[in-house]
């Protein structure tokens, strides 16, 4: 089963395009060097504005998503809080979404989420940080929607055939976060240690969190 949301122009911001050979850089690239000269020409930026940011968006990391997964393992208001509204509910930890939604959809003995962006990249990128190559490569975005069942037998994830799998198309407006179930055997752990469990990929879907040793 799968739910391919629509998209639209939007996309523009994740794509990365073909280099121009002449120069070594894309349209985009020249294009950001040019609006990022300018306002800084203009006094509307500093460069240590836009260093700060990149930085910033270098040093997000999974943990992030692993933390607000944890916290709903532990915390069932908190869970409902983010099946409801995601962005709100990473709001209240301190993670803010920026200008997308987030949805997040929750992984049972009966149905299992994976991710897609079908057309680029569009990724939860504030809480798993930036995407993996596999993700954005054009064999995983076709081949995930056709055949996931197979495409997750090569990530080592083997699911129940009465388990429903679901697709989840990401867009520019909606980005998803897979909420993978929490491992038999962690009843007395705590949340931090809980968190430790929980991997980028079984955030995306592809495999599941880890089993406590």
């Amino acid at each position: 089963m799968s739910d391919t949301g629509g998209h639209d122009a939007g996309h523009d911001h994740d794509h990365t395009p073909p280099p121009d050979s002449s120069e070594g850089l894309g349209h985009y690239n020249v294009m950001e060097i040019a609006v990022r000269e300018l306002l800084i020409d203009k006094g509307i930026l500093e460069p240590g504005q836009i260093r700060a940011a990149v930085e910033a968006m270098d040093s997000r990391s999974p943990e992030g998503g692993a933390k607000v997964v944890a916290k709903a393992w532990v915390d069932s208001e908190f869970k409902a809080r983010l099946l409801d509204d995601g962005t709100a509910a990473c709001a209240s930890l301190g993670i803010e979404m920026g200008p997308t939604r987030l949805a997040v959809v929750e992984d049972t003995s009966e149905v299992h989420n994976v991710l897609v962006c079908t057309l680029c990249s569009c990724y939860p990128r504030m809480l798993l940080g930036l995407p993996p190559d596999w993700y954005k490569s054009r064999e995983y975005r076709s081949r995930v929607v056709r055949e996931p069942r197979t495409v997750l037998r090569e990530f080592g994830t083997e699911l129940p055939d009465d388990v429903t799998l679901r697709v989840h198309d990401s867009t520019a407006e909606l980005r998803y976060l897979v909420l993978p179930m929490r491992p038999t055997g962690t009843e007395g752990m705590s949340e931090s240690e809980l968190a430790a469990l929980v991997t980028r990929d079984c955030m995306i879907g592809v495999t599941l969190p880890g089993v406590p040793a």
